[in-house]
């Protein structure tokens, strides 16, 4: 019986993995794989695979059998292409140990360098190398980052030895030590190691190794890599592959660079080769932002008015080469590529291809140009477009008439404009985010500890660092204006402040970032809403006419309807009328009809709002242009309109000419235990049918109105929280016979649909006789997944951390549907309704209606529409046409399979 094969090796041009082998070797070990098939330079090496990952956790953090052999056999090949040996004193082979999930988690996991010296193999790489500086250098990189990352010995401590030695040399560079500078490095380090682990730094070179490797695994359940996940949807078992590399080294000197680069623009899209490069030094230099990295291009060098001379100017050749290597990668993986890549004597050597996280905008122009270059079709294109990234077209830009007081100014590390208050702590920028306080993070440098303070703020500043430096890159990834390498910022973390050009900016004071510019400027700029045309709308244009569900909004202002159209909206999914009832103007009389002790006064202040609601319906009705409205009747419990202060309390008893006891003892009548399942919806319209019958009145006059001026309106009335088909009998013979009233009136045949919301379970499992009467159904699913789970979506954030943290719930099911309990509910009013009414209207006008895995699941329900809200509609609108290209894709395969 053969043995389970957990061991790939790569190198010298060929491999036994490639790109299709993800899912086993992570996104780094296929690329490397792929690289070594194309025949490119890659330093040989192996994968462990990502069943290793899932072994070690799944049997108390241990290995397979045969793995240890595996990877001994796999050095030994190593050994062989290199012409070295692994821990030999005169030719050592050294090597590096790296992380490679199947989804890029930029810097969230651990990588060791240098692995494979100690005091013996230092010599021999000294006597190999003939540069004492170059080997020594190299051994202290490797305490220090093996001391971090295995052992677990923070590296301020480090950090704080070489310091010392560089305040006692007068200098503030590294690469100005000498060998023997380095050599008392490198003796403060092993002293840091021996007082934190109470024992000598490892010397044997396989004891290292698998160290690394453990430390590797480990890297996969720390907390950086676990909030990457969780915001990024990146499943906790997919588990990381670990990458054992020859070590080629881009700090041996000044024909030695080492640099990360992107096939076209990641900020932008242009069709232009972009990044960074550091002259003797190593890749985490220029990933961590610890050294300000030089530019590949002239043009990029020009473009940030750098002095640095440019890649293209200092190695010629060699960036030639690159640049083939460009061109050749992105031919062959049809998309833009994030690679790495060092140079040693002059040597090229590529380390890494991925497809590069871009934004929105690039994503967009690198589609559309992919699709005129001839090189992907038009659903590829919009298959692999992240439906949520859209979010990043509708930032506010600074508005160019408004007055700046520029601080400074950095790299456009990532668009977008953002003010807020200046902190300089993650921790500090998450726990004021949550008070719903905007907040700018600035910091030195980021690093993946800082992952949940970024996803909190509204942008980032930092000191240091370039284009493809950790904060750079995670914040395009989250959409977050950034602005990167801002040198002149003297950050202080002990006062709490930052200094620039003689200005002091403190914690708490407010900054405006322009990530498209790299402007740092003192103050709350004014910002305008973004124009989308151009890329934008050829992809919605591609996406409209390959999806089959319609993509309404949830609006009840006229900007909202506005917003909505303008971002394609094909109707209003949902108007709640109760938010026009508290306008300033009107909510007087809302409360004088909820404190009436009868009929006769309750009518009397509604025939006050009946003019009032028909002008809104006029107003809605006239900016959709005859696109359907939905709108839904009264729903919250009446005591939501009561005044809560005294002062509130005599405005209304004064309006209705009644005692403020009155009022108080009214609140008093009209509070519930737990309202959400109290007197609301159509429980208010059987209790006090008058309510109803004024906003019906308002909506048929509205379009009888209109329908006389020539224009055609398509009204929808939804009656909420239906429960039994008694409830929605009663309500829509009152709709019906308002209607009739209405028409007769004005001599207009008035044309409109009546159906119901369906946000409680028993609606959906009576959902069959509820559709003999109802013309729709519309899905509330933000109801109808509180009373599913019996969970309220106010009081449940305290507790939902806790049951994502136990894996309990994989999502917020407030945030994305719960397909499972909810989604089997829909599924089954969706059946038995249509099995009722053949020609019943199915919609979804809850919070996941903008949510695109839960609007992949209503086409694949066979909805009619979604709705959400305004800012919601693009990214709905292509999830939409993804979920019908997945769909057409998912028949043929079943079809072939046939």
């Amino acid at each position: 019986m053969s043995s389970t094969k957990w061991v790939y090796s790569f190198g010298n041009g060929k491999a036994d993995g490639k790109a299709d082998m993800r899912n086993l070797l992570g996104g780094k070990g296929a690329g490397l794989a792929e690289m070594s098939n194309l025949g490119l330079p890659v330093p040989p090496g192996f994968s462990i695979t990502t069943e290793v990952c899932t072994h070690y956790y799944g049997n108390k953090n241990s290995y397979p059998g045969e793995l240890q052999l595996q990877v001994e056999k796999a050095l030994a090949q190593v050994e062989q292409i290199v012409g070295a040996k692994f821990g030999d004193a005169k030719n050592p082979l050294l090597v590096s140990v790296r992380s490679g999930a199947r989804a890029s988690m930029p810097g969230m996991m651990d990588t060791v360098l240098n692995l494979g010296l100690n005091k013996e193999t230092v010599e021999g790489l000294k006597a190999r190398s003939g540069d004492a500086r170059f080997a020594y250098d190299s051994y202290r990189r490797f305490i220090q980052m093996y001391g971090n990352v295995v052992l677990n010995i923070p590296p301020h401590k480090f950090e704080e030895v070489l310091d010392d030695i560089k305040r006692a040399r007068g200098t503030t560079q590294d690469t100005q030590l000498k060998p023997e500078d380095w050599l008392e490095c490198i003796e403060g380090y092993l002293a840091v190691v021996q007082k934190a682990i109470n024992k000598p730094f490892p010397q044997d070179v396989n004891e290292q190794l698998w160290g690394a490797i453990g430390a590797v695994f480990g890297s996969w359940m720390n907390q950086r890599a676990i909030t990457y996940r969780k915001l990024n949807d990146i499943p906790h078992d997919w588990g990381t592959a670990v990458n054992v590399q020859a070590m080629v080294f881009g700090n041996m000197g000044e024909d030695c660079c080492t640099g990360v680069a992107f096939t076209r623009d990641p900020s932008t899209g242009e069709n232009a080769f972009y990044g960074e490069y550091l002259v003797n030094a190593q890749g985490e230099d220029v990933v961590a932002g610890i050294r300000t990295p030089q530019h590949l291009t002239v043009k990029g060098k020009q473009q940030n008015q750098s002095k640095l001379p440019a890649m293209e100017e200092v190695m010629p050749g060699v960036f030639g080469q690159l640049n083939d290597v460009r061109l050749k990668l992105e031919k062959h993986y049809r998309d833009m590529q994030d690679i790495e890549f060092t140079v040693q004597q002059g040597k090229l050597y590529m380390l890494q291809t991925r497809t590069g996280k871009r934004t929105a905008p690039a994503a967009l122009k690198i589609a559309v140009e992919l699709v005129n270059e001839g090189v992907i079709d038009k659903k590829e294109a919009i298959k692999r477009l992240d439906p949520a990234s859209l979010d990043q077209l509708l930032h506010p830009t600074l508005d160019p008439k408004a007055k700046k007081d520029v601080l400074t100014k950095g790299l456009p590390a990532s668009p977008g404009a953002a003010s807020g208050k200046v902190v300089f702590s993650a921790d500090e920028a998450e726990a004021l985010a949550a008070k719903g306080q905007s907040i700018i993070l600035c910091r030195i440098e980021t690093s993946p500890e800082d992952i949940h303070g970024m996803n909190a703020a509204k942008g980032i500043v930092t000191s240091r660092g370039g284009m493809t430096s950790h904060a750079a890159v995670v914040a395009r990834g989250m959409g977050r204006a950034c602005v990167a390498g801002a040198g002149d910022l003297q950050m202080d973390y002990a006062k709490q402040e930052m200094r620039v050009k003689g200005s002091t900016i403190k914690a708490g004071d407010v900054i405006t970032i322009d990530g498209s510019t790299g402007e740092v400027m003192r103050g709350a700029v004014p910002t305008i809403q973004p124009e989308l045309s151009g890329d934008f709308g050829t992809v919605m244009g591609w996406a409209d006419s390959m999806r089959k569900m319609k993509v309404r909004a949830n609006a009840e202002t006229p900007l909202d309807a506005r917003t909505a159209r303008k971002f394609g909206a094909e109707g209003i999914g949902l108007c709640r009328t109760e938010h026009m009832f508290f306008d300033a103007t009107r909510i007087t009389a809302v409360r004088e009809m909820i404190i009436a002790d009868d009929e006769k006064g309750r009518r009397a202040a509604l025939a006050k709002l009946e003019p009032m609601q028909k002008q809104d319906f006029v107003e809605l009705f006239t900016i959709m242009e005859g696109l359907p409205v939905t709108i839904r009747l009264l729903d919250p419990p009446l005591h939501e309109f009561l005044p809560k202060t005294e002062a509130e309390m005599q405005d209304v008893a004064k309006g209705a000419g009644i005692e403020v006891e009155q009022v108080k003892r009214r609140a008093q009548q009209l509070h519930e235990s737990n309202p959400m399942l109290g007197h609301r919806g159509c429980r208010l319209g059987v209790s006090y049918p008058e309510i109803y019958e004024m906003q019906v009145r308002a909506i048929f006059t509205a379009v009888a109105d209109l329908t006389k001026q020539g224009k055609q309106v398509t009204p929808e009335i939804m009656i909420p929280l239906i429960a039994t088909r008694k409830e929605f009998d009663i309500l829509k013979e009152m709709v019906d016979r308002v209607a009739g009233e209405v028409g007769k009136q004005s001599s207009v045949s008035l044309k409109y649909l009546t159906g119901t919301m369906i946000e409680l379970p028993r609606a959906a499992l009576r959902a069959g006789e509820i559709a003999e009467a109802a013309q729709f159904f519309s899905f509330g699913t933000n109801d109808l997944t509180q009373t599913t789970f019996g969970l309220s979506r106010d009081d449940a954030a305290s507790f939902l951390p806790d049951y994502m943290r136990a894996n309990i719930f994989e999502h917020d099911p407030f945030a994305t549907l719960d397909q499972d309990g909810v989604g089997e509910l829909i599924k089954i009013a969706a059946e038995r309704g249509r099995k009722a009414r053949a020609d019943l209207k199915l919609g979804i006008c809850g919070e996941h209606g903008g949510d695109p895995a839960s609007v992949k699941f209503c086409h694949r329900t066979g909805l009619d529409y979604v709705s959400c809200s305004p800012y919601r509609v693009p990214i709905a609108r292509l999830a939409a046409a993804q979920a019908a290209v997945e769909g057409e894709k998912d028949i043929e395969a079943r079809r072939n399979a046939a």
